[in-house]
Order: C-alpha cells, then structure tokens, then sequence
C-alpha cells in the first residue's frame, strides 16, 4: 500500500465496516483505526451512551474530529454509518479508495440483534435504520470507488474482492 492512499470502508450500521476494515488492514499490513472505538474508548462507554450523553449535534462534532483525523495517515480507517454525511469528511475522502459495504436492512438488522422480538422500541430502532439507510444510499454511492455487497458474502470473500479492485500498488 502506498502512503499516499489509504482505504476508508463506509456503510450503515451492521454492513460489517469495522469487521471487514480490520480484516483488510491485517491482510495489506496496514494501520486500522475504527472511529466509533475511538470514540467508545475516549468516553469509556457504548457508543449509543455516548450519543445519548452528547446529543445528535455533540455526537456528530465528535465523529467529525475523529474521522478528519483518522483519515490523515495511511491504512484503513472504518468510519461510523453517518460520518460521510459531514461536508469535510467527505472531502477529506478524496484521493482514498472508499469501500461501499452494502447490506439490506434485514441483513443489518439481524446483525445489529434487531430482529429479536421487542416491541415497539425494536420496531422504532428498525424503522430508523431503513430510514438513514434509504437517506444515506446516494452519498454512499457518490462516494464509493469499490462497492461490496455484504448480505450474503462471508468477511473473507468481501476482503478478497476488495483487494482485487485495488491497483496492483496499493495491494
């Protein structure tokens, strides 16, 4: 891999960013930085506390400063579902290869555990995801230099594709 590019893997939640994007580091001998971890570990809680404590807006800033600063050094860095709704983060992606992980809502809410029987909190939580995914689809394929559907392709296979569509010098 050259310094000068670096791999970002987006999607919505439950396309499997931080799976595939460790994988795929491990495989290149790259650096991974996965911004909602860092974020976990800044805070020392769940990602969903940290939303809740910081609000939309406070969680947004949040995920703004560490994906502009995970994206400044060469590896893979796996971004949080909404972070390439941000106008610099979505700039800074130029020059990188961007992975799209795609996934249907089904797939990632059996991935997220939302399928469990529970009411009408799970069945809010679902219809968000449909949401954000429906509004997010168009940034995500603007973005996208590779795009991978995730549903029914094991991790190893994704990371496999992802590497044959790299240039022979970023592999």
């Amino acid at each position: 891999m050259t310094a000068a590019r670096g791999i970002a893997v987006i999607g919505a939640p439950g396309a499997g960013k931080s799976t595939v994007g460790r994988w795929l580091a491990d495989l290149l001998t790259l650096p991974f930085a996965d911004v909602d971890t860092v974020i976990e570990e800044r805070f020392q809680a769940p990602l969903r506390e940290v939303f809740a404590d910081q609000g939309e807006d406070g969680f947004r800033a949040l995920e703004r400063q560490h994906s502009l600063a995970a994206l400044t050094g060469a590896g893979v860095v796996a971004l949080g579902g909404g972070a390439v709704l941000d106008a610099e983060v979505a700039a800074a992606l130029t020059g990188r290869h961007v992975v799209w992980l795609q996934v249907s809502a089904t797939q990632a809410t059996r991935r997220l555990g939302l399928n469990q029987a529970g009411g009408l909190v799970l069945g809010n939580i679902r219809g968000r995801l449909i949401q954000q995914m429906a509004e997010r689809q168009a940034v995500y394929q603007r973005l996208a230099t590779i795009t991978v559907d995730t549903d029914r392709t094991e991790v190893p296979a994704v990371v496999d594709y992802i590497v044959s569509k790299l240039p022979e010098e970023d592999r």
